[in-house]
């Protein structure tokens, strides 16, 4: 199978759009976001998109819905063979029909990671998320509890740009679930390492 050609330039351009919001995978947010909301069915945005609505910029290029069981019953008897296709031996992961971008559906009572049960599961969209800029995505207590949970290095690099980005402390472990918390300190720990190694240099240029 011909791998497509990496082009530098090109790449600058797709990121230059993801931060106008003007790309593929926010044109696909905006569009399921109004549908759900029209079908009266509860939704709350988690992923790469939540961390950006929660002011941490990096780009992605799939979008993640939560979704309880029942909304995601309605989301496939309404938007599958329309809107979305279905990809076969991938349950809950879809391909927008119009610009090929993938859609995950995670879904209330399932475990993120490795998917094996945990002591932390997929909440109820409708409890944990707050409306950002006309879009439900989960609030910042869920988003960092899920990716720690998750136990990815992306996910930890993620809470540990969310911690620098909002200023939080030990405080914050107060309401996260008590398996995660030496995991949010561990990342605050690196926050101030690297806010340390950042200071160094600064100092050394000044040498």
């Amino acid at each position: 199978m011909k791998t497509a050609t990496f082009s530098f330039q090109q790449r600058l351009k797709e990121i230059d759009l993801f931060f106008q919001g003007a790309d593929p995978v926010h044109r696909t947010m905006n569009r399921i976001a109004a549908e759900l909301e029209k079908a009266n069915i509860p939704y709350a945005v988690v992923g790469g998109m939540a961390v950006n609505a929660h002011r941490h910029r990096r780009t992605t290029d799939d979008l993640d819905i939560l979704l309880t069981p029942q909304g995601f019953a309605a989301f496939r008897q309404q938007f599958i063979g329309r809107s979305f296709d279905a990809i076969p031996d991938r349950p809950r992961r879809f391909v927008d029909r119009g610009n090929a971008v993938s859609l995950d559906i995670l879904v209330t009572g399932m475990f993120p990671g490795s998917g094996k049960p945990g002591p932390i599961a997929y909440p109820d969209p409708a409890a944990v998320r707050e409306r950002i800029e006309n879009i439900e995505v989960v609030n910042l207590p869920t988003l960092v509890q899920l990716k720690l949970a998750a136990r990815r290095y992306q996910d930890f690099a993620d809470v540990v740009s969310l911690i620098r980005i909002h200023r939080l402390d030990e405080s914050f472990a107060d309401r996260l679930h008590p398996t995660v918390r030496s995991d949010y300190i561990e990342c605050l720990e690196e926050k101030r390492r690297e806010e340390e190694y950042e200071a160094r240099q600064l100092g050394a240029e000044d040498l």
